[in-house]
């Protein structure tokens, strides 16, 4: 590779936003443009399925992340929705005895679902609405939705709470938001992904890149998701760029929510070393060529090597900015090695 000119990244909510905001930091320092960006252009895949409908509204929480985490608006303290947010609009709708207590939408972010499916009813693709929406918030990269097509994954719960009897199928932002994840599940169910295409430009990104990073996302249900559409595992294994992905677990510990309870629920074991060979490396029919642990995981580096995967061991705690800088340098380090 004479010069790296395009990086994707697939990512979920949080720790992809994050990610990649380092990311864009680094390559602002090391391949400046000379006019306060970078010569490498990212293009960020992102994962629908936490989509939904509520209170009339087409709300895409890992699409907001990701672009409020790039451009400037996101609340620092939750790591989603708005900075210096207000709820009054949620707590009216409440007190007519609509929507979802347990999972509130600030003012305004609301702004936000308002124009989104408003464009969506006016015959807009998502693609397009994701491109309108970034025009305000400038997120320094293009953000693709994985597919313009609804998917949205369900939990199917293993035994009845509330109103759910047992072996009934919820919306995961309710096992997710409303119950912490702790309602045991038996599978995951990606509804209307047996109609759905990846979208506009999804697949090219992946063929055309030089690096593609699957950064510390849920590895089940954000990248996971993305992989689960038509298309994308196959372009992954055919591509030529080079695969490299970022655990999100550490010290047998999920960096952030509750993906142990979705490893658990795919019967993967919670450690950095188990989350890399789910993925698997490309020369075995995986979809990556290296994995990065953190220096807490240090001793599966030899063990990630005998299942055909280049490991190193740095720090994967993306404390702030300059800490995920470094780590996202480390990331394509790894890649260019």
């Amino acid at each position: 590779m004479s010069e790296l000119q395009r990086v994707t990244v697939l990512a979920g909510g949080v720790g992809g936003a994050r990610f990649t905001r380092g990311l864009l930091a680094h390559l602002k320092d090391a391949h400046p443009d000379g006019a306060g960006g970078s010569r490498v252009a990212v293009t960020v895949v992102v994962n629908t399925g936490d989509d939904m409908t509520l209170d009339g509204l087409r709300i895409c929480p890992d699409l907001d992340t990701v672009m409020y985490t790039l451009g400037g608006g996101i609340s620092e303290e939750q790591g989603w929705g708005r900075d210096d947010e207000s709820r009054r609009v949620s707590a009216e709708i409440s007190a007519y005895g609509r929507g979802w207590d347990w999972f509130t939408l600030g003012d305004l972010d609301l702004a936000t679902h308002i124009v989104r499916t408003d464009l969506l009813s006016g015959g807009a693709t998502l693609s397009e609405v994701t491109e309108f929406l970034c025009r305000r918030w400038r997120p320094g990269a293009t953000l693709l939705p994985m597919s313009d097509s609804p998917v949205e994954t369900h939990v199917r719960v293993a035994e009845a709470v509330d109103e759910h009897p047992a072996g009934s199928l919820i919306h995961f932002e309710e096992w997710w938001v409303r119950y912490r994840a702790g309602v045991p599940a038996t599978e995951f169910v990606q509804v209307g992904l047996e109609n759905a295409t990846a979208a506009p430009g999804v697949i090219e990104a992946i063929r055309g890149a030089d690096i593609i990073v699957l950064p510390p996302s849920n590895p089940v249900v954000s990248v996971g998701t993305i992989l689960a559409v038509p298309g994308v595992r196959d372009a992954l294994r055919q591509t030529s760029a080079r695969v490299v992905g970022v655990s999100p677990i550490i010290g047998g510990a999920a960096v952030r929510g509750m993906a142990d309870a979705c490893l658990s629920t795919i019967g993967v074991e919670t450690s950095a070393k188990a989350v890399g060979v789910h993925y698997g490396a490309r020369t075995a029919g995986g979809v990556i060529d290296g994995w990065l642990v953190d220096e807490t995981d240090e001793d599966a580096v030899a063990s990630l090597a005998d299942a055909g995967l280049r490991a190193r061991a740095v720090p994967l705690w993306m404390r702030d900015v300059d800490a995920t800088s470094r780590m996202a340098e480390a990331t394509l380090a790894l890649a260019l090695d």
